[in-house]
């Protein structure tokens, strides 16, 4: 119990109740944001919290080169987007991580020294993980 009221303590010393009420809501605007781009060409796994697949393209066969040349268009597209999933899916738990952590009240606090990250930072990547220092 002690714990969590020094946590507490922690947050509202460092931010303001206001700041971390609009750095909620930037963060729950960006995972929405970030779950709608992933929409456009993945699927989220049902049996893996967290997880998007990339859909695979299904051709539909035909004949001739403009077909194949086709077919060879939505693989490359498929091989681009992987990456790009990746990038949004760690996104998306960053933010997700954040999100519990201002939760917990927790948020704002540098996972490797346990000091306060910068609020500059904060206000530019809200899911910060890391103070400054540590970061390099």
């Amino acid at each position: 119990m002690l714990e969590a009221a020094s946590t507490l303590f922690f947050i509202t010393k460092t931010m303001d109740k206001k700041t971390i009420q609009e750095i909620k809501g930037k963060l729950e605007k960006e995972r929405a944001d970030v779950a709608d781009r992933l929409k456009e060409f993945a699927t989220e796994d049902p049996k893996l919290k967290g997880d998007w697949d990339t859909r695979f393209p299904k051709h539909n066969g035909g004949i001739g080169s403009e077909s194949l040349e086709d077919a060879a268009d939505e693989v490359e597209t498929y091989a681009t987007n992987l990456p790009i999933e990746y990038n949004l899916e760690t996104r998306l738990k960053d933010i997700d991580l954040a999100l519990g952590k201002i939760k917990n009240g927790t948020f704002g606090k540098c996972e490797k020294c346990g000091k306060s990250i910068e609020e500059k930072r904060l206000e530019i990547y809200t899911a910060a993980r890391l103070c400054l220092k540590c970061q390099k």
